[in-house]
């Protein structure tokens, strides 16, 4: 297993974002939705090539390029190669119009709200974040907080709230993105909340919502190394447990949209209370609060019960790392539960690739040698192997990226395809 860090496009034109798709993978998909997208992916790249990647005719893409241009989607961007220079007219290439669209992406967790601005070509023109206090919210409560943090990063970016073209905004819980609603989330005091109309009539601009698990997947499907995958599954482990699949390079959410949920996949029937109100549900034996939990009991810390839930789960950790048995056992306990719901996703999905992300992926107990040789016997092999299981250390602004991410392609769906719902990418 190997830790990983940081996003890969760093802000380079020439990298691109978004779904690195074969050709022919997607022939169902309108053919300039597929040439818009085929140019965003390669940052720069010439009409041949684009003709040459998508197996159709130079002059259908010169049309279709040609329309792009003109609806202010794409532009044509000069190229100079080594040797080329005062060698007549320098080399042309297409690329996204990063001024076309400007968009925001905010994660809203119960701990902090964090948000980016984007251009249209997935640059990140600024960032900034807000503290809140821990627990649920009313939802006139977190649109004002969540309007607070809008302005002051289009302030940041010197972008007017009016300029912006879609925002994306990321929550925990059950979450129908096809409706606007929140069924439940351990931030909102409301069930069945209309986040998406709330948000977007609070706002005066279109808002798209997601489960803050999906904004991992989105970001690392747009920007990470699940560009060029096309089967990958996140999982999650923050205050709660998420999880995203990738297959055939796009984003599933299950017939409902409300599919994916390890964390409360059951792993002990009648057993500890979960959040959401079950019994027995992965995310009660391995988040945050499942780890205070025992540890309050284990080592007799009552008294700290006043102390916020990140002193306390460092305190564990540092108990760990100091050899505290009790400590240790606490984090072994987790690990191997882990093991079983990451077992599932295996015996199920057998993706190519496992991405463990979030805060809690700092206390390395959590996936220890013993926890991947307790997943390596829970899987069943049948001749294939361990897939490969990477961390990834990223701070909030990842899930910032995929709420981003989710306002781009809502943006370039409804020019490129409006007859379709937005396909989530």
């Amino acid at each position: 297993m190997r830790t990983v860090q940081g996003l890969t496009t760093d802000n380079d034109p020439r990298v691109g974002c978004g779904p690195l798709i074969p050709a022919l993978a997607e022939t169902n998909r309108p053919l300039r939705q597929q040439i818009f997208e085929r140019v965003r992916a390669a940052g720069q790249i010439a009409r041949v090539q684009v003709a040459k990647d998508l197996s159709v005719s130079p002059a259908t893409v010169t049309t279709i390029t040609s329309e792009l241009i003109e609806a202010g989607f794409i532009e044509e961007i000069a190229i100079t190669r080594d040797g080329d220079q005062g060698r007549g007219r320098p080399s042309v290439a297409l690329g996204v119009r990063a001024d076309a669209h400007y968009v925001v992406g905010m994660k809203l967790s119960d701990r902090e709200y964090t948000a980016v601005l984007m251009d249209f070509a997935g640059n990140r023109i600024a960032d900034d974040s807000i503290v809140r206090k821990p627990g649920q919210m009313a939802l006139t409560d977190m649109l004002d907080a969540a309007e607070e943090l809008l302005e002051r990063v289009c302030a940041k970016a010197g972008i007017a709230k009016a300029d912006l073209s879609a925002i994306g905004l990321g929550v925990p819980g059950f979450v129908d993105c096809a409706r606007g609603q929140v069924l439940w989330s351990p931030v909102l005091i409301e069930r069945d909340a209309a986040l998406a109309s709330a948000a977007s009539h609070r706002f005066g601009i279109d808002v798209q919502i997601d489960n803050d698990a999906n904004l991992v997947i989105l970001a690392e499907l747009w920007f990470g190394v699940g560009r060029s995958l096309s089967d990958f599954a996140v999982v999650t482990i923050e205050h709660g447990v998420g999880m995203g699949i990738v297959l055939n390079h796009r984003i599933y959410r299950g017939a409902n949209g409300l599919g994916m949920e390890l964390g409360h996949t059951k792993v002990q029937l009648d057993g500890a209370l979960c959040r959401c109100g079950q019994r027995g549900c992965l995310e009660a034996y391995i988040a945050d609060y499942a780890l205070a939990r025992e540890a309050t009991t284990a080592l007799n810390w009552s008294h700290k019960e006043g102390q916020s839930m990140a002193v306390l789960l460092e305190s564990l950790f540092n108990h760990a790392k100091a050899g505290n048995s009790a400590a240790r056992s606490i984090f072994r306990r987790a690990g191997r539960y882990l093991a079983v719901g990451l077992s599932t996703v295996v015996n199920i999905f057998d993706p190519s690739l496992i991405i463990l992300s979030g805060e809690r992926m700092r206390y390395d107990y959590l996936y220890a040698n013993e926890t991947m040789d307790e997943l390596a016997s829970l899987i069943t092999t049948a001749g294939r192997g361990m897939p490969v299981i990477e961390t990834h250390a990223w701070g909030d602004l990842l899930w910032a990226h995929g709420a981003a991410a989710l306002a781009l392609a809502h943006v370039s769906e409804n020019f490129l395809s409006p007859s379709r719902a937005v396909a989530a990418q």
